[in-house]
């Protein structure tokens, strides 16, 4: 709940002399391009020099998704958004900002919450800089996803009702589709050849061969595409929301009702009395209430609730499934023998169709409560402009796993009976169904805060202050309570409008530190300047230039990583050992882990510096910012660990890394008496650096991974395919490998004739990451439209593993088409993929192939149309009475992606066959009463 410290002074309110109007805790009655909506406090844009941008609840409330943070990716700059997954409910989606894990609030206190009603939705607000940040002390080195919530206005009820449904269908989830059984079992036998194995001992025959490429025999020579035994084409997307809002100079309110339905792609059987789909449903609940108790004394009352259910087959195994589907070759087993059991092998116990429909089911059920209360009193009495306020917030939540599983039996044909009838050997067997269930996730947490604010504009003089106290108390689980508690200030002044000082400062800390848990603080200070250059006499006759800031910042932050009393020696039982002069065996005692007496909190010193304005009767606007984040006390395992020592070496605060960056926005808008349009631009320029880590002692420069990238990827550089023996014995030498035609050539870097450990070095991407997005749309009329795009470019992926390589698991893998450019004789002079591989036998080319080198790394840059919209308001005069207004919409998610050729038809975000992400078709309706 944030700490409303209003700029300028309050207003009386109609029929009453004297009488304010009513102030509520939020910006939701301000627009953002005045004000500034920041954690603690908030200040008008102009007048501001902190990092921070903003993104309108309307902008995205009726995009198709159940996690808000799948519809911010391109709106903000700065913030990285990636989904990896598309299963209901679990996305894998994260959140960068800067590079950094943001610490998200709604309505300013921390929260881990990312599924709420997305009907209320105020605005989200991305902090980034020390002034924005620093009052969150221990935990403000990430930046801050601040979520407001929507609160009532004064006046006449109104109510919202939205329902849209819309069907879904998958993206490409695999660069490379797999191949039919009769292309595997060619290129297998090859590459048994190729790792010195005989194909007829070890593959395919002639007749076999032949079966696959006739398809006579489907139950001998299968040819399954798992995918489309196990997946439907299309599924179902649902929202339904009602909203109302309203009130007097006594009260207001803002109460809202939402559900969410988002069906899975499984298939689903008749034999079954229940789904075994992955699918999730939410409902959603807000009440927002503030009051005025009297003329110097106003409350709120704030409550949310959530129910979210989630369905998967098996034993939550969804993930396992698709791993199977991608992994499993098409003529590894039919789906069903003649007699109608499930076939599999000895190899392949897990018939995928079984895993499907006939594994059981799971179900998760999450329920959340939070609830925040306020008291605040102005004290105009004592002093104009000052208040005192008073918060404190209850949040409890659970996750319930129900788990119905059961397993079934499948069978391989070994042969034929005297009767002529099939043989089988069964394996595994058909169980009952297990019920169990239990609590997976619980935790709970109450936040305190006591706040002093006042404000006031003196002539030419404006300043804006607030001081706090609060603690935050979790419990998770069955740990024991972590509690950040402490002290926290802002004040913001500014001459004539003119020139800019803002400070501020935390002074607190958590309880997990020495001695026996005790409470360590620390402080964290920022300030901030800013000349609004626009506002000086020699720029009034620039009459195009609306406004012109120049703002920088600097300051301090840090990050607790919740240490769980690390800095304590824990002893453990360890294996029985014979001691003494009997043979019986004895308990022992060892470390459990070694200890960290002098463990802290990680610290940020951020520098920022930036620029905005606004020009052609503020038609055009910019802003651009260039940042520079230093951290050091990083916990990691010093780069000098080894088994020498016979236990883990602890994490220690030693790391050091620097982060810096450019931002820019541009937006352009014009506006008519019934038309308009606007068209936004962001980027944002992401590099970093590793400083210090320790890192053990490198022979080579190009091996040390101090003064690359953070995250930079490290391994051989390919020079290309071997294409004869003769090349080969021209080469360094392979250490501990005799390379053969068709094998990938590495630089040797030291030229000591030898490719080992010390040829490896920094591959993959070397220039700062680049994140886009643009925001566009136009009115005419009744008619709307919106688009959003999102995209990255210098972005590098490495192509590997099951999805990607061949034969895996032993070489019971599966094989895809882009096996079909591999290396032979023939294609010698084409080949875009080494010689194929088992990996298995004397020459097996895994061992040099299947390793880390830039051969394997692509580019991955991608630009999509994330979202669309288009929308019709119905004339008031066909809206029948009753009824303010109603706009049909049709909107889309996902919709088209350009992307690298690296990853063919496959998305660029997921490409490794987990559960695809999906595009959306809606259509909507909302109605205003």
């Amino acid at each position: 709940m944030t700490v409303f410290a209003a700029y300028g002074r309050n207003v009386p309110a109609p029929g009453k002399p004297g009488a304010r109007t009513f102030a509520p805790d939020t910006s939701g009655a301000d627009s953002l391009t005045v004000l500034k909506q920041l954690i603690y406090f908030q200040t008008p844009g102009k007048l501001s020099t902190s990092s921070a941008s903003s993104a309108e609840g309307s902008d995205f409330a009726r995009t198709p998704v159940m996690s808000y943070p799948l519809a911010l990716g391109g709106r903000l700059p700065g913030l990285n958004v990636i989904q990896g997954n598309g299963q209901p409910l679990n996305e894998s989606w994260s959140i960068s900002l800067r590079n950094q894990t943001p610490l998200i609030l709604i309505d300013g206190i921390p929260r881990s919450v990312t599924e709420i009603g997305i009907e209320e939705i105020e605005s989200v607000t991305v902090l980034n800089d020390a002034v924005a940040t620093a009052m969150l002390g221990i935990r403000g080195s990430g930046g801050a996803l601040s979520v407001i919530t929507k609160k009532g206005i004064s006046g006449k009820q109104q109510i919202s009702v939205n329902v849209q449904t819309g069907f879904q269908r998958s993206l490409e989830n695999l660069v490379s589709r797999p191949l039919g059984s009769y292309q595997y079992a060619l290129l297998y036998n090859e590459a048994l050849k190729n790792d010195g194995l005989p194909a007829e001992t070890y593959g395919f025959g002639q007749t076999a061969l032949e079966g696959y490429r006739s398809g006579s025999d489907p139950f001998k020579y299968p040819d399954v595409n798992w995918a489309d035994q196990v997946l439907k084409n299309s599924s179902m997307f649902a929202r339904y929301n009602i909203n109302t809002s309203g009130g007097n100079r006594f009260v207001r309110y803002f109460v809202n009702l939402e559900h969410v339905s988002q069906d899975g792609i499984l298939k689903t059987s008749d034999i079954n009395k229940y789904s075994t789909n992955a699918s999730a449903k939410g409902y959603f609940a807000r009440s927002n209430v503030d009051l005025n108790l009297t003329d110097h004394l106003s409350a709120g009352i704030y409550i949310q609730g959530r129910i979210i259910n989630t369905n998967e087959p098996g034993n939550n195994g969804t993930a396992n499934l698709f791993s199977s589907v991608t992994t499993t070759p098409g003529n590894a087993y039919p789906v069903y023998n003649e007699n109608g059991t499930y076939a599999g092998l000895a190899r392949f116990q897990n018939n995928i169709v079984g895993q499907n429909i006939s594994s059981g089911y799971s179900q998760g059920n999450i329920r959340t409560v939070l609830s925040d209360f306020y008291l605040k009193r102005d004290l105009e009495d004592f002093l104009p402009g000052m208040w005192i306020k008073a918060r404190a917030s209850f949040f409890s939540s659970l996750r319930e796993n129900i788990t119905r599983n059961k397993t079934f039996a499948v069978f391989e044909q070994t042969g034929v009976s005297a009767s002529g009838s099939p043989t089988y050997m069964q394996y595994s067997s058909n169980s009952l169904q297990a019920n169990t269930n239990g609590i997976n996730f619980q935790n709970r947490s109450d936040f305190e805060e006591l706040s002093l604010g006042y404000s006031k504009e003196l002539n030419r003089h404006g300043i804006d202050a607030v001081l706090l106290a609060n603690r935050d108390n979790l419990v998770n689980g069955s740990n024991l309570p972590y509690t950040i508690q402490g002290i926290a200030g802002h004040t913001s002044y500014n001459y004539d409008q003119k020139y800019l000082l803002e400070i501020s400062f935390a002074y607190n800390g958590a309880n997990r530190y020495p001695n026996n848990g005790g409470f360590r603080y620390g402080f964290f200070p920022a300030a901030g300047l800013g000349w609004i250059v626009s506002r000086e006499n020699f720029m009034k006759s620039v009459t195009w230039l609306n406004h012109l800031k120049l703002y920088g910042s600097y300051g301090k932050t840090g990050q607790d990583k919740g240490a769980y009393y690390t800095y304590q020696q824990i002893f453990s039982t360890s294996p029985g050992a014979i001691f003494g002069s009997s043979a019986g065996t004895v308990t022992t005692a060892e470390e459990a882990f070694l200890a960290n007496p002098a463990v802290t909190w990680e610290k940020a010193k951020k520098l920022n510096i930036g620029v905005e304005g606004s020009l052609l009767d503020n038609k055009l606007s910019f802003s651009t910012e260039y940042y520079s984040n230093r951290f050091s006390d990083l916990s990691i395992v010093r780069g000098t660990s080894n088994g020498l020592l016979g236990i883990d070496y602890p994490n220690e605060n030693i790391g050091r890394e620097r982060y810096n960056g450019w931002e820019t926005q541009i937006k352009w808008q014009q506006k008519k008496a019934r038309s308009g349009y606007f068209i936004s631009f962001n980027a944002s320029f992401q590099d970093s650096k590793l400083l210090y880590n320790a890192e053990a002692f490198q022979k080579y420069d190009w091996m040390k991974h101090t003064g690359q990238r953070v995250d930079q990827a490290f391994g051989y550089i390919a020079e290309g395919l071997f294409q004869s023996d003769a090349e080969i014995a021209g080469h360094a030498t392979i250490e501990g490998y005799k390379p053969q035609p068709g094998d990938i050539k590495y630089k040797d870097l030291n030229n000591d004739g030898l490719i080992n450990q010390y040829d490896q070095t920094a591959i993959g991407a070397r220039k700062p990451t680049v994140l886009l997005g643009s925001f566009l749309g136009f009115t005419w009329r009744n008619l709307d439209f919106t688009a959003l795009l999102q995209g990255k470019m210098n972005r590098y992926v490495n192509l590997s593993g099951n999805s990607y390589w061949e034969f895996q698991n032993n070489g019971s893998g599966q094989a895809f088409e882009n096996h079909l450019n591999r290396w032979t004789p023939a294609t010698a002079g084409t080949a875009s993929y080494p010689r194929l591989s088992t990996g298995t036998g004397p020459q097996d080319g895994s061992v040099n192939n299947w390793v880390t080198s830039s051969f394997w790394v692509r580019q991955g840059n991608y630009l999509r149309l994330k979202s669309v919209e288009l929308g019709y308001k119905i004339p008031v005069r066909f809206a029948g009475g009753g009824i303010k207004s109603v706009r049909i919409y049709t909107n889309g998610l996902n919709l088209y992606t350009i992307s690298s050729k690296t990853f063919g038809d496959a998305d660029p975000e997921n490409y490794s066959g987990s559960y695809p992400i999906q595009k959306i078709f809606n259509l909507g309706v909302n109605v205003q009463l």
